[in-house]
């Protein structure tokens, strides 16, 4: 039947040379139910890798890779919805940079603390600095909230004598 349909003129040959004619994003040449659904799993991974974590928690490495690898892959789900390319320019927005590079580095600390180091201790500290760092980069996407967070941590931590 293909050999058949090979030699039948119709409409698809012409279909299939305007999709490839057209400009591809590469990676992101997916439909927008597509992207929804591989964000959606994403982040369902990512949440359930870092769920999964907090029953580990008592092994500080294994919960650090958990938590980290779900943590990396929550936040990577967005690119699903906006590009890759545009989850990458806006991570490194100049409003932003600093928080993003201090999750990055928070994120490659504490792997290299638990898999390499293997001390539990300062994979702990690792982790909880990158959940700061996390809150903070999350704090960035919305219009002043980080100034808000800034002079409430000032009110609250302020001790005159």
């Amino acid at each position: 039947m293909w050999k058949l349909n090979q030699f039948i003129p119709d409409d698809d040959g012409e279909r299939e040379e305007s999709l490839l004619e057209e400009e591809s994003d590469g990676i992101c040449s997916l439909s927008p139910t597509q992207r929804l659904y591989a964000f959606a799993a994403s982040l369902a991974a990512g949440l359930i890798l870092m769920f999964v974590s907090l029953i580990v928690f008592a092994k500080p490495i294994k919960f650090a890779l958990l938590f980290t690898f779900g943590n990396v892959l929550a936040v990577g789900s967005t690119a699903f919805l906006i590009g890759p390319e545009r989850q990458l320019g806006m991570m490194f927005d100049p409003v932003r940079i600093y928080a993003t590079v201090i999750y990055i580095g928070c994120v490659v600390l504490a792997l290299i603390f638990a898999l390499l180091i293997h001390s539990k201790i300062l994979t702990v500290f690792a982790i909880i600095f990158e959940i700061c760092a996390l809150i903070w980069y999350g704090l960035s996407y919305i219009p002043f909230a980080r100034r808000m967070v800034s002079s409430l941590m000032i009110r609250l931590c302020d001790t005159e004598l």
